[in-house]
C-alpha cells in the first residue's frame, strides 16, 4: 500500500508551483515588448520570490511563533524553543523587500507615465527606434 504524507506532498507542490510562476515572471520581465506587462511581471516576480523566502523560515508543525514568553526560561523551555520556533530572519527581510519593491515599483511606473508623454507609446521597440 502507497503511504502519502499529505504536508509533505502539498509542500512540493507548494515549492514547484513558485518555482514556476518566477519562470514565467521572467519570461514577461524579458520577452514581452510591453512596459506595463514588464511591470506586472515584475511585480509578480518580486511577491513569488517573497513567498519563497518565507516558506525557506517555515518550519513543519508544531511550530510556533518567534517568541519567548517565560520570563526566567528553564533549559528545556529553551531547547524546545529552539527546536520549533520559525526563524525571524526571512520574515524581517520579506518585509523590508516589501516596503522596497513598492517604492521601486511606483518609481518605474512613474517612469513609464513619463516614456509615454514623450514617445506616446510604450512599446519597447517603437522606444528604441525613436531614441534617435
Amino acid at each position: 500500500m502507497l503511504s502519502i504524507n499529505v504536508d509533505e506532498f502539498l509542500a512540493n507542490i507548494s515549492l514547484i508551483s513558485l518555482i514556476a510562476i518566477i519562470g514565467i515572471s521572467l519570461y514577461g520581465i524579458f520577452v514581452r515588448p510591453s512596459i506595463i506587462k514588464k511591470i506586472i511581471a515584475l511585480t509578480i516576480f518580486t511577491d513569488a520570490s517573497n513567498l519563497l523566502a518565507i516558506l525557506v523560515g517555515f518550519r513543519r508543525p508544531p511550530s510556533i511563533p518567534p517568541v519567548l514568553l517565560n520570563l526566567q526560561p528553564s533549559p528545556e523551555d529553551i531547547r524546545y524553543f529552539t527546536q520549533v520556533a520559525v526563524d525571524p530572519l526571512p520574515q524581517a527581510l520579506v518585509l523590508t523587500a516589501i516596503v522596497i519593491g513598492m517604492a521601486v515599483n511606483l518609481l518605474i511606473i512613474f517612469i513609464a507615465l513619463q516614456v509615454y508623454r514623450l514617445y506616446g507609446t510604450l512599446d519597447v521597440r517603437k522606444i528604441r527606434r525613436l531614441r534617435g
